[in-house]
């Protein structure tokens, strides 16, 4: 029996992966039903159709391996932990075009770079989802390399020794600088053009002496404060994954669910963001209450 406050903590855990995954199993569904109705659905409704999926299955697995983990459940190789990095490197390329989406189509920038993008970009994404799968399988390759190799090492017993946890912290700190940290510095470096953007604009406004509250500053505003927003929910669960892979905290322990808890609710805010940043889903919200 685990202690009282470890055990707060692990029910909070399960009600909140539960909430998140009705909250994210639900933007799936309208929007889907959207994309299939339309012959030329929005790329946003395509972009957050697809994170919403993956976010609904990332709750579900993470729940899953965490209690078949702390219930002694024994495997020699992680099939739930390699689907989980599967997932995860897709949520954050898939987040990644949605930040690149909005930093294309809303700034005002006159190179021919942008231009040429503004055009294309909405043909472009089908492509830029399949080639998320693709790297999101090549990452669960890897992944599922290294619970081989250390499976090896253990020979066959469940418990690692100190030679298998330190394979594990290089090669999983390396597997993440491989495959995360390219996503999250586009992902910045959307932000800041955005930003930069929108301060421009505004300044031409007021120099014009017109109203600094036009569609496109809104349009910027809007953008801005979601993207501002995951921004720190982004970056705190991408901190709290390098974390878990340089210092490695038992699953008993009190600390490790409430960092699960931070993780995951970062996520299902920004999942809330989405939510009322979208027409579609705000009027389905409205429908269903």
């Amino acid at each position: 029996m685990p202690p009282i406050p470890t055990l707060i903590f692990m029910v909070i855990f399960c009600l909140q992966s539960l909430v998140a995954m009705l909250q994210n199993g639900f933007m799936a569904i309208v929007l889907g039903r959207e994309w299939m109705r339309s012959q030329a659905p929005q790329a946003t409704d395509m972009i957050i159709a697809c994170l919403a999926l993956s976010r609904f299955c990332l709750h579900g697995s993470a729940t899953l391996n965490n209690f078949l983990e702390f219930f002694g459940f024994c495997y020699q190789v992680n099939f739930f932990g390699i689907f989980w990095d599967f997932i995860n490197t897709l949520i954050l390329w898939l987040t990644t075009w949605l930040a690149m989406f909005y930093c294309v189509k809303i700034s005002s920038f006159s190179y021919h770079v942008f231009f040429w993008l503004k055009w294309r970009i909405s043909r472009l994404i089908p492509r830029l989802l399949l080639g998320s799968l693709i790297i999101s399988g090549l990452s669960a390759i890897i992944s599922a390399s290294g619970n081989t190799i250390a499976a090896h090492f253990s020979h066959g017993n469940c418990t690692f020794g100190h030679k298998t946890l330190i394979f594990y912290r290089h090669y999983y700190l390396s597997h993440g600088v491989l495959m995360w940290l390219t996503p999250f510095f586009m992902f910045l470096v959307s932000i800041v053009l955005l930003i930069f953007s929108l301060s421009r604009h505004v300044g031409h406004m007021r120099d014009c002496r017109r109203g600094p509250y036009d569609s496109s500053t809104q349009a910027h505003t809007m953008a801005l404060k979601s993207l501002a927003f995951f921004l720190i929910f982004y970056t705190m669960y991408f901190l709290s994954m390098v974390i878990s892979i340089v210092s490695i905290t038992p699953i008993q322990s009190l600390w490790y669910w409430a960092k699960e808890l931070i993780t995951y609710a970062c996520i299902s805010l920004h999942s809330v963001i989405l939510v009322l940043s979208s027409p579609k889903l705000r009027k389905a919200l409205r429908r269903k209450f």
